[in-house]
């Protein structure tokens, strides 16, 4: 049974915590202790497909309440196991998952993104992450049926950035995430009981109007406010895609002979930028839940509910699944078949089924869109501090990337 709280060391080393403990044991599983819990690091596919199976580890209770009150809201589909989360999950399905809603929000975002740009070489500089956040933020809202004038898109942005932000700390960040949400939640909550009596109409089909006819498993409507949950559960995470175009810039930054192919607008290459810049930069450190019962895992008991954490960036740069893991090439996914379990910045197995993200293929389809149109960008690199410190969850570079935009006419 492990005996040391680890919480500090998961304060000063972030995303390396987890793999540096892996190492120290020499496999690819470590017992630990985390906010005085017996704890289990895990890693590997077949790691991925444990944690992911209901009869090993479970997410009801599992989800610290800091991490509820910041970045999942409460009554979350993702505090949920059994037939609550796969009806809840259905729900995510089909607003998430279909082509025509894909294409529909990434054409929306690709024109927000141009009109933004289109001024941004009348200022002496722009910051990648800021821009992205409000361009997703105010089309993914609109997209979801969701009324917000243009006026309001930055302080929604700034909102929804903060709930992502701040889940993963204490302070200041943390308490910004609270104040953030509760305001958000607020705010959707009102339009769902106003959608509700009809007193606002919202277009059929949308985010909205779905979520708030939704009934769970057993046959209930959603309470208001876990309605604005998954609202926010929808607008909130696609707003985080901001993150992985901020690394984007970072990449074109350093690797920049990567930056022709990718503004050619070449669809696979398009595509596998995404992945990569999703495998190689951290953005969430692992993922986890209780086990319901002891089970056993790489020749490890693990007791009655202990926490069991899958290590999502060790996975992301474990050179048995990846070659030269640190090494930043957006090709290795160039006519690879992903297995559902190997490549997890999301997590793992069937978005439609389990407790993977069914958002992520909205984020390679954004990321793909919005990274081409960065890389076709003319501009300049002005002195900046672009340090990712992998102590600070979620990391992102220091600067946010900071562009001097050049006018193209």
């Amino acid at each position: 049974m492990p005996r040391l709280e680890n919480g500090l060391k998961l304060l000063g080393k972030g995303y390396a915590w987890l793999p540096d403990e892996r190492r120290r044991a020499g496999g690819r599983s470590v017992a630990t202790r985390l906010g005085g819990m017996p704890a289990y690091g895990l890693e590997g596919p077949d790691a991925a497909r444990f944690l992911y199976d209901e009869d090993h580890v479970r997410r009801s209770h599992a989800i610290p309440e800091p991490v509820q009150g910041t970045l999942f809201g409460k009554g979350a589909v993702h505090t949920l196991d059994g037939e609550m989360h796969r009806v809840r999950k259905a729900m995510f399905v089909a607003l998430l998952m279909r082509e025509d809603g894909i294409a529909s929000l990434v054409e929306q975002a690709a024109a927000a993104w141009d009109d933004a740009a289109a001024g941004w070489a009348r200022r002496p500089r722009i910051v990648v992450f800021d821009e992205a956040s409000r361009v997703i933020a105010g089309s993914v809202t609109r997209w979801a049926g969701i009324p917000v004038r243009d006026d309001e898109v930055a302080d929604l942005a700034r909102d929804l950035v903060a709930m992502v932000d701040g889940f993963a700390t204490g302070g200041p960040r943390h308490f910004r995430a609270r104040r953030a949400r509760g305001r958000r939640e607020r705010w959707l909550a009102q339009l769902v009981r106003d959608v509700r009596s009809g007193v606002a109409s919202v277009p059929p089909g949308s985010a909205v109007d779905v979520v708030a006819r939704h009934r769970d498993a057993d046959g209930t409507q959603l309470a208001p406010h876990v309605a604005a949950v998954e609202l926010l559960n929808i607008i909130r995470p696609t707003t985080a895609v901001a993150w992985f175009l901020a690394f984007s810039g970072h990449a074109l930054i350093r690797w920049p002979g990567h930056r022709d192919r990718l503004a050619s607008g070449e669809p696979a290459f398009a595509e596998a930028w995404a992945h990569e810049v999703r495998r190689f930069y951290p953005f969430a450190p692992f993922i986890g839940g209780r086990a319901p019962r002891e089970v056993e895992f790489d020749g490890r008991r693990i007791p009655e509910n202990a926490m069991v954490l899958l290590d999502l960036y060790g996975q992301n740069h474990d050179p048995v699944l990846w070659e030269e893991p640190y090494a930043f090439r957006p090709e290795r996914f160039l006519d690879r078949k992903i297995g559902e379990f190997e490549l997890v910045p999301q997590g793992g197995g069937d978005p439609r089924t389990n407790h993977r993200c069914p958002g992520e293929q909205i984020t390679v389809a954004l990321l793909s869109a919005l990274a081409g149109k960065l890389a076709r960008l003319d501009y300049e690199v002005p002195e900046q501090d672009l340090t990712i410190a992998l102590h600070r969850i979620p990391a992102r570079p220091r600067s946010g990337v900071v562009l001097r935009v050049r006018d193209s006419a």
